[in-house]
């Protein structure tokens, strides 16, 4: 038995802020520390942060990295920690693991295996290391140290690192660890959030540790670290193919410790019993091993039944996206340092769920943090957190003003009622006679709708500048899909927060708010007042109340535009396998329609790229994101399915 005590730590980064981030760092290693852990793994790129984009080009970012890792060293005492940087070696920037051991660098481990799918782009600045390839490298300082595919015998005890992606590959390098008797794996990864997930890490942490035959230890990055992506902060540890230890997800402290003390020789006695072992003979492993004298004194003994089944976990999608949401507009609330947000509440579902995301971010975050909640963020009581504002024309109702009031009641924000009628019959006259004759609903539809949405922008931008706030737009994924919606007009704003998530889940979740809720403080927060919303059918209330305007309608009912929308753009079928598709999904709405349908979505698809590319910064929820920033690339201008759809109608 050799009982080693380990900590994974999760941490809430910002790129480029240096000072900010090497404070966080000491305060977890600490903390680590307090556990009497003597093995600690930090996140993937946490002295940089994962999100420096172009600036991991600049030289100085990964020389302010070295030179923080230096200064690290002498808190390494006593100890073995693992911390991710970049480094720039023979004219190539690399992804790495370094390990500090009782106060000296003892060497770096570099990525194989990089991410270059949707949110991810580390092949644009990094380069993969090659398998079994070991050479000296020379820091800013002039200090010596190995780098590449290195295995560490510390104190009798065998290290080895896959990086984030290394482990989501086919060809794993767990492998080749394991082939190299590695008795620990670490995996240090910015691994971000998504829909489900969460089960993919856990399955392929504890089969690693049975097929590896080795304990194995998970970290990953916290929070909304630069903007668009979301880290959940899952910390795992796994022996025999068993999880022994996880932590909480989300939270809104700046970092959390998940330790575990670990039978490192357990995997030696499994590897022993496995016929299909084929161990590397020192001879072969010698250029990468790396031995370093340390003793490892602090390790209680290992919790015996502590292991358990890696099954399927069952997540509740309504919890995990307001988890998600709330810490993703808590870092941006405070990384932007706004004092608050702005929402121009129409009284409608997409505006009413950006409300809510506000004021249960504000509730999850006090519950957390308590008396911390303060020196956190610029604005504290709820009605400096959020404003809204109610904008009125005359095609405006009695039910959504109603609602919107009675929403923000009930919420506790600071509500106004803005009457922008006289704006909007101004610009109408002034344009119609511009234009030489009167505007009318039957020749001029469109343009009497958008105006009406565009005069709403300015009001609420110098709400939001007054109070030096973030203004919120409250633009779905569905209305993104097919450009339904005014730009420059309900997609005002500064940030997106339900860009990414679809109508239909939209609506399932406010239904859910309503009578549920997600856990705050240990009890159910539900929103009763939401009724008022839930029951209303979706309306852009632009054109007068006696048209009866709905937003399907308008477009087609949203639960058949998100399945098109899937398979047009996150399958790649082309309109006549989608359209087979819908016909057996949905045969209610009769062949005719839906023909009329998939035609309307793949036209209205390649139309409106440009808005998409316009759309303010919005949160990845799901790996289905129709971001083209970070997700799904689409050119502004192309043929528009036209000879396909031609194709199509002579079927």
């Amino acid at each position: 038995m050799k009982n080693i005590h380990v900590a994974a730590v999760a941490l809430n980064q910002t790129p480029l802020d240096w000072s900010g981030n090497m404070r966080r760092v000491r305060a977890a290693l600490a903390g680590a520390r307090e556990t009497g852990a003597e093995l600690v793994l930090f996140p993937e790129l946490c002295l940089t942060g994962y999100g420096c984009e172009d600036a991991f080009y600049a030289p100085a970012t990964a020389e302010r990295a070295w030179r923080m890792l230096v200064e690290l060293l002498p808190e390494t005492k006593g100890v073995a920690v693992a911390i991710g940087l970049p480094v720039l070696h023979e004219r190539a920037l690399f992804n790495v693991a370094a390990l500090a051991v009782d106060g000296e660098l003892r060497g770096l481990v570099a990525k194989q295996n990089l991410a270059g799918d949707g949110v991810h782009y580390e092949p644009r600045w990094f380069k993969p290391w090659p398998e079994g390839v070991v050479d000296g490298f020379r820091g800013p300082d002039g200090a010596e140290v190995s780098i590449g595919d290195l295995v560490f015998d510390v104190g009798g005890v065998r290290v080895g690192f896959e990086i984030c992606e290394d482990a989501w590959v086919a060809e794993r390098p767990g492998a080749g660890l394991a082939a190299r008797g590695v008795d620990v794996i670490l995996n240090p990864s910015a691994s971000h959030f998504a829909f489900g997930k969460s089960g993919v890490r856990r399955r392929f942490v504890a089969e690693a540790s049975r097929s590896f035959a080795a304990a194995y230890v998970y970290a990953n990055l916290l929070g909304n670290e630069a903007g668009r992506v979301i880290y959940d902060g899952q910390l795992i540890v796994a022996e025999r193919g068993g999880i022994v230890a996880e932590s909480r997800r989300f939270g809104f402290a700046e970092w959390h410790v998940l330790d575990r003390v670990v039978d490192a020789a357990a995997g030696r006695i499994a590897a022993a019993r496995n016929v299909n072992h084929r161990p590397e003979l020192p001879a072969a492993a010698d250029g990468g091993l790396v031995r370093v004298a340390f003793e490892w004194t602090r390790a209680v003994p290992v919790v015996a039944d502590g292991v358990k089944e890696c099954g399927a976990v069952c997540e509740v999608k309504e919890e995990a996206f307001t988890e998600a949401v709330a810490l993703g507009l808590f870092d941006y609330l405070r990384k932007s340092g706004s004092r608050g947000f702005v929402v121009s509440l129409s009284g409608g579902a997409d505006s009413a769920a950006v409300a809510c995301l506000v004021r249960l971010m504000y509730e999850m975050a006090r519950a957390e943090l308590g008396g911390d909640f303060g020196g956190r963020l610029r604005c504290v009581d709820f009605k400096e957190v959020l404003l809204t504002a109610y904008q009125a024309t005359a095609n405006s109702g009695g039910v959504t003003r109603a609602a919107a009031a009675g929403l923000a009641a009930a919420l506790g924000a600071e509500h106004h009622e803005l009457d922008v009628s006289g704006i909007h019959e101004a610009y109408v006259e002034m344009i119609g006679g511009a234009f030489g004759t009167g505007l009318n609903w039957r020749d001029h539809d469109l343009a009497l709708q958008n105006i009406q949405a565009r005069v709403r922008a300015p009001g609420v931008w110098m709400l939001a500048n007054l109070r030096q706030a973030l203004l919120l737009t409250t633009s779905n994924r569905s209305e993104a899909a097919v450009g339904y919606a005014t730009m420059d007009g309900d997609t005002a704003g500064g940030l997106a927060p339900i860009a990414g998530i679809d109508k239909a889940f939209l609506r399932q979740w406010l239904a859910w708010l309503e009578t549920e809720g997600p856990l705050v403080g240990g009890e159910r927060r539900a929103v009763p007042e939401l009724r008022a919303i839930n029951v209303q059918s979706p309306t852009a209330e632009l054109r007068p109340g006696d048209a009866g305007q709905t937003d399907e309608d308008d477009l087609m009912p949203y639960d058949l535009l998100d399945f098109i929308e899937r398979a047009a753009i996150r399958d790649q079928h082309g309109p006549a396998d989608v359209l087979e598709q819908v016909a057996a999904g949905f045969p209610q709405y009769g062949a005719q329609r839906l023909r009329q349908w998939v035609e309307r979505f793949f036209t209205l698809w390649s139309r409106n790229q440009w808005k998409r590319e316009r759309y303010a910064p919005g949160f990845h929820v799901d790996d289905e994101n129709l971001d083209p920033k970070t997700w799904c690339r689409w050119p502004i201008l192309s043929g528009g399915f036209r000879d396909e759809l031609n194709e199509l109608n002579k079927k």
